[in-house]
C-alpha cells in the first residue's frame, strides 16, 4: 500500500489551488496550532482553553447567548438544532434556496417532523428561480398570519446557500416573524456564512444559529455550532425528541468551566483557538469587520471577471450576492463538470460543482477564508483557460476584469 503522503501529493509540482467553497484551505498557523500534543480534556489546561474558547466563538456569532460546539460536521449541527427545540409531528416552515436547504429539510423529515417547503415557482437559465434568489420574506409572513392556530413550530431558513451563492436577508426573516405576530421559532444554517459575511445572532432576533469549522474558520472539518437563545433553551425544555449526544443541557452546564461531558476533539479546538486570534485580531469587532469587507471586495473582483466573460451568476439579485463564493452557469448545452475537469487536470485548480438540482449546469468560485487577491486572480486565470478549452465563447477577459478592479 502506498504511503498516505504519496496519495494525497499527487498533484503536480507547485502548489494546488483548492477554490471549492469549502472546506478551505487550512493556514500553515493553524495546522502547526493543531500539531500540539494532545492534553488531558479534564485537566485544568483544558479547562483555560475551554472557557476562552467560548468566549471567543461567541465574538464570532455576534451573541451573548450560549454557543455550544460539537465534535461533528455541520450536519450535525442541523441534526442538534432540531433535536433540541421539537417534538415529534412537529410543523416546520422551511424555505429552498438551494441543495443545502433542501438537505436540511429532508433530514427534518427522517427525524419524524412534518415540513413545509416554501418556494418560488418557475426557472431562469435553466435552473430553479428559487436557486437564484434569496428568502423571500414576504412568502413566510404571509404564511404565518394563514396560520392562525399557531401549528407552525419553526421556521428554517440557510443564511448562506453554498450550493448556489446567495445570501438571504435574515433581519428581514425576522421582521416578517414578528409582523405576522407568531411565536414560531427562528432556526438558521450559516455553515458557510460564519466568518465570511456578516451573521448577527442576537440584534436579529436568531433562536438557533448552525454553523461548522470547515468555512470561514478556516478549519478542517469536523466541528459544528448551535448558538442558542433565552427561548430557544426553553423550548428545549419540552421537546420530546430522542437526544443525549446532542443535548444542550449538560453541555451548557460543563461549558461553565470550560469542559465536555464527552470527549472533545483536542487538536481541532487548539486550531479552533488559533483562527479566532487570526479572524477577531486584538479588537474583536474591528477584526470581524475588516473580515467581513475583505471578503465582500474578494466577491466583487471575481464577479467583475464572470461579467466580463459575459456569463450569467447564478443568484440573480445582485442585492443577496455571496462574498463567499459565485456561481457561474455555463451556456446551454456546456457540461459544466466537464469544464472542472479540464481546469482540475490542466492547472491544478479544484472549483465547486453544480449540486442537485443544478448539476451540470454550473460551477462554483470559493473566495474565502486563507486567502488573497492574487490567489483569486490566479483562479479566474484558471478557468478563463479551461472554460477556452472546453469550447466556450467568452465575451472578453475576465482576468483583465479581475486585475483592474483589484489593482484600483
Amino acid at each position: 500500500m502506498p504511503a498516505l503522503s504519496t496519495i494525497l501529493n499527487a498533484h503536480p509540482t507547485g502548489h494546488h489551488f483548492l477554490q471549492i467553497p469549502g472546506p478551505s484551505p487550512v493556514p500553515d498557523r493553524i495546522l502547526r496550532a493543531m500539531s500540539l500534543p494532545t492534553i488531558d480534556h479534564r485537566g485544568p489546561e483544558f479547562g483555560v482553553l475551554g472557557l476562552k474558547l467560548l468566549k471567543g466563538i461567541q465574538q464570532i456569532f455576534q451573541t451573548t447567548q450560549p454557543v455550544v460546539i460539537y465534535p461533528a460536521s455541520g450536519t450535525g449541527a442541523w441534526e442538534a438544532a432540531l433535536a433540541n427545540v421539537c417534538s415529534p409531528g412537529d410543523h416546520l416552515l422551511m424555505y429552498e434556496t438551494g441543495h443545502f436547504a433542501s438537505l436540511w429539510e429532508r433530514l427534518a423529515k427522517r427525524l419524524g417532523l412534518k415540513t413545509e417547503f416554501l418556494a418560488l415557482q418557475g426557472t431562469e437559465h435553466g435552473v430553479p428561480t428559487s436557486w437564484r434568489r434569496g428568502v423571500q420574506a414576504d412568502m413566510i409572513e404571509a404564511r404565518l398570519k394563514a396560520d392562525t392556530s399557531h401549528s407552525i413550530h419553526a421556521v428554517c431558513v440557510v443564511h448562506n446557500e453554498t450550493s448556489t451563492g446567495v445570501t438571504s436577508d435574515i433581519a428581514a426573516v425576522r421582521r416578517a416573524i414578528d409582523a405576522a405576530k407568531h411565536p414560531a421559532l427562528l432556526l438558521v444554517d450559516t455553515i458557510s456564512g460564519l466568518a465570511c459575511a456578516d451573521y448577527q445572532h442576537d440584534a436579529w432576533g436568531v433562536d438557533v444559529t448552525v454553523s461548522g469549522s470547515q468555512k470561514g474558520l478556516m478549519l478542517p472539518p469536523g466541528i459544528s455550532f448551535n448558538a442558542v437563545s433565552q427561548k430557544a433553551l426553553e423550548a428545549s425544555k419540552k421537546a420530546t425528541l430522542p437526544k443525549a449526544f446532542w443535548a444542550w443541557d449538560e453541555i451548557i452546564e460543563m461549558n461553565k468551566t470550560g469542559y465536555y461531558p464527552y470527549t472533545p476533539n483536542t487538536n481541532l479546538l487548539y486550531g479552533l483557538h488559533e483562527a479566532l486570534n487570526m479572524i477577531l485580531g486584538k479588537d474583536g469587532k474591528a477584526g470581524l469587520a475588516a473580515t467581513f469587507a475583505r471578503h465582500q471586495r474578494w466577491a466583487a473582483g471575481v464577479r467583475s471577471a464572470v461579467n466580463a466573460w459575459g456569463l450569467s451568476i447564478q443568484c440573480g439579485d445582485a442585492s443577496v450576492y455571496s462574498p463567499v463564493l459565485t456561481g457561474v452557469i455555463t451556456p446551454e448545452g456546456v457540461d459544466a463538470d466537464a469544464v472542472r475537469k479540464i481546469i482540475y487536470e490542466r492547472f491544478d485548480c479544484s472549483l465547486g460543482t453544480g449540486l442537485g438540482k443544478v448539476k451540470g449546469r454550473m460551477f462554483r468560485m470559493g473566495h474565502l477564508g486563507d486567502s488573497n487577491e492574487l490567489t483569486l486572480i490566479a483562479m479566474v486565470v484558471a478557468c478563463e483557460m479551461g472554460m477556452k478549452l472546453g469550447g466556450i465563447k467568452l465575451a472578453g477577459s475576465g482576468v483583465h476584469a479581475a486585475m483592474d478592479y483589484f489593482s484600483a
